[in-house]
Formats: structure tokens, C-alpha cells, sequence
């Protein structure tokens, strides 16, 4: 527990130092997120908020890590791979986010691009898990055996990559207003590291060997997000940009698979998901409905803004819908763990 709580709040004050530097770095040298031309009129002023702020995130969560393991702490594999995931997508992001700047325009990588870049990070991640850490490879919802649909490592492989992609894209999609994505990550790496404890104090229904190490990641990532939030909260002195986003998308889908709760992770992360189905909703509606639209812009949030929600009104709003899918998320797996023959409580949790 106390390896946790190292992670955290050395994550978190690297991540707000970190940014703080940031902003004083890409200030003085005049780099800053360009806007697009098509968004909501009220974030033309944005234009020229330092961006790349996820450099602090990765990098502090990185250092959470590392520094915890002083304390009695054992690097697994698991960890590793999980923390290896999470830097690959934030250079990805780094080099999309890099080109926008530099070209001062909205748009960076191409599709393609940016997709064969979280290919490559959610292969080696599924290769590098199966290969060399012990890693169950069934269709999991709360563990491994529930609902246990062996899928082989071929199958388990894509299935990886797939959910790496789509949840990497869902934070990039919702990193829309100021704080939103980050709030939302702190919810989410919160609720896996209490997953992660739980799984470690219970070894014999989970069998996740490098559970304690994991919650240490979720815990740095949680850590990193809130540290961050404190300069990107409205109005943002600065943005995660793709860095950021990718890298938190990344770590929820990689933890997921590492935990073995896969089906698990679409309810935690309830907000992402709703983002990114608003925007197959609005594209769909579009080229079936001759031109018609779902909602006046997606993905969701700014609709809302359209329709006279004051911008930190929808974040506030947005975050109570990401902590209620959290608290659900985690008491599916409370639950689950009760009819599976755990008889602890949420005491169990603290040694």
C-alpha cells in the first residue's frame, strides 16, 4: 500500500511541476495549439495554449513508478510492458501533436499514420505480454474465467490491439474541453488500482501474479493525471494534446488486459465510450439520413456547448457521469468477487 501511495503522489507532483515547466518552455518560444476552423466559436480564443502536456504526464508517471520501487517495491514484467505501452502511444501522440505545431495547423499525423503507430504499440504490448509475463488469454469481464472464452494468443492478440486503438481514439475524442480528459483519466486509473490491490490480496481467484505492480502503474497514471489537471482545468493554461491522450488510452486498455477485465473497462470508462459513440451516431446519422445530424456537433460535449451550456458546466457534468461509471464499474467487480468466493470487504484492501 504504501508502494501505491509513493506512486501517486510522486507522479503527481512531477506531472503539476512538470507542466508548469512546460508552460514556461513553450510560452517563451511561442508554441501553442492551433485551433480548428469548424469547432464552437468560443475556443477560437485557445489558440496558442501551449500543448505537449502530456510530456508530464508520461513523465510522471514514469517517475512515480520508478522512484516507488525503492521502497521494498519489484519491477514485474506486467508493469514494465504496461508502462513500455503507455510511453509508445505518448510518441505517437508527441509526433502528431509536434507536426501540428510546427505547421501550425489543426490537423498532424494522417489517419493512417497515427492508426499503424498504435498498431505497432498494441503488438508489441500483446507479444511482449504472452511471451514473456504470465497472462491469462480468455475473454475476461471481472477475471479471467468469467466469462473464460479461451481465445488463443492469435486471437488474443488482435482482440489487444483492437482495444488499445479503440480506447487510445475514445480519450483522444473526449480531450475536448479543458480538464475533461484528465478528470476523467484520474477516475479511471483510480478505479484500477483498487482492481489491481483487490486482485494482489486475493491471488487465488485471480491469479494475476503482477497485480501489486500494476496498481502501482494505475496508481502513477491517476497520480500524473490530477497533478496535471491542476494547470489544465478551465481555463487551461495547458493542453495533454495527443501525447496525453493517446498514453492515457493506452494505459486504461493495457491495464485491462494486464487485469484480465477486458469487458470490464467499457463500464469504467463509460464517459470515453459514450464520446466516441456520438461521433459514429453523428457520422452515421450523416450519410444515411441524406445530411441529417444526431447532434448539432460531436462528439457530445459540444453539443452541449451549442446548446448554451457554459463550458465548465459541461466538464462538471461530464466528470459526475465519469465517476458514476466508475462506481459502477467497481461494484460489478465487487459483486462479481462476492459470488466467486471472496468474503473480504472493502477493508480487505488495506494489509
Amino acid at each position: 500500500m504504501i508502494r501505491i501511495l509513493i506512486a501517486a503522489s510522486v507522479a503527481m507532483v512531477a506531472s503539476l511541476g512538470g507542466a508548469r515547466l512546460l508552460i514556461a518552455l513553450l510560452s517563451r518560444h511561442r508554441i501553442g495549439q492551433p485551433i480548428r476552423d469548424d469547432g464552437p466559436d468560443g475556443h477560437v480564443t485557445k489558440a496558442g495554449t501551449p500543448t505537449m502536456g502530456g510530456l508530464a504526464i508520461v513523465g510522471g508517471a514514469g517517475l512515480g513508478y520508478v522512484v516507488s520501487d525503492f521502497y521494498h517495491g519489484i519491477y514485474t514484467l506486467s508493469g514494465i510492458f504496461v508502462m513500455v505501452a503507455i510511453v509508445g502511444a505518448g510518441a505517437v501522440g508527441l509526433l502528431d501533436d509536434w507536426i501540428k505545431v510546427v505547421r501550425e495547423r489543426s490537423l498532424g499525423l494522417n489517419k493512417r499514420t497515427k492508426l499503424l503507430g498504435l498498431l505497432a504499440v498494441g503488438i508489441g504490448f500483446a507479444v511482449l505480454m504472452h511471451e514473456f509475463a504470465p497472462t491469462h488469454t480468455e475473454l475476461s469481464f471481472t477475471r479471467f474465467d468469467y466469462p473464460g472464452l479461451d481465445l488463443g494468443k492469435v486471437l488474443w492478440t488482435l482482440w489487444a490491439v483492437l482495444l488499445i486503438s479503440g480506447s487510445a481514439n475514445a480519450v483522444n475524442l473526449t480531450d475536448g474541453l479543458d480538464g475533461l480528459a484528465a478528470g476523467a483519466g484520474t477516475f479511471c486509473f483510480g478505479a484500477f488500482g483498487v482492481i489491481a490491490f483487490w486482485q494482489f490480496r486475493y491471488p487465488d481467484v485471480y491469479e494475476v501474479p503482477h497485480a501489486l505492480d500494476l496498481a502501482v502503474v494505475a496508481a502513477a497514471m491517476g497520480g500524473a493525471c490530477l497533478g496535471f489537471l491542476w494547470w489544465n482545468a478551465a481555463p487551461a493554461r495547458i493542453f495533454m494534446g495527443d501525447t496525453g491522450s493517446l498514453a492515457i488510452g493506452t494505459g486504461l486498455a493495457a491495464l485491462a488486459l494486464a487485469t484480465n477485465t477486458h469487458l470490464l473497462l467499457p463500464v469504467i470508462a463509460g464517459l470515453f465510450v459514450a464520446e466516441t459513440l456520438s461521433v459514429i451516431l453523428q457520422v452515421g446519422s450523416f450519410r444515411l439520413l441524406g445530411g441529417r445530424r444526431c447532434f448539432r456537433m460531436a462528439p457530445v460535449h459540444h453539443h452541449f456547448e451549442l446548446s448554451g451550456w457554459p463550458e465548465t458546466t459541461v466538464i462538471v457534468r461530464f466528470w459526475m457521469m465519469s465517476g458514476l461509471c466508475t462506481a459502477a464499474g467497481l461494484g460489478l467487480f465487487y459483486g462479481d468477487a462476492l459470488t466467486s468466493g471472496v468474503t473480504g470487504t472493502i477493508g480487505a484492501l488495506v494489509p
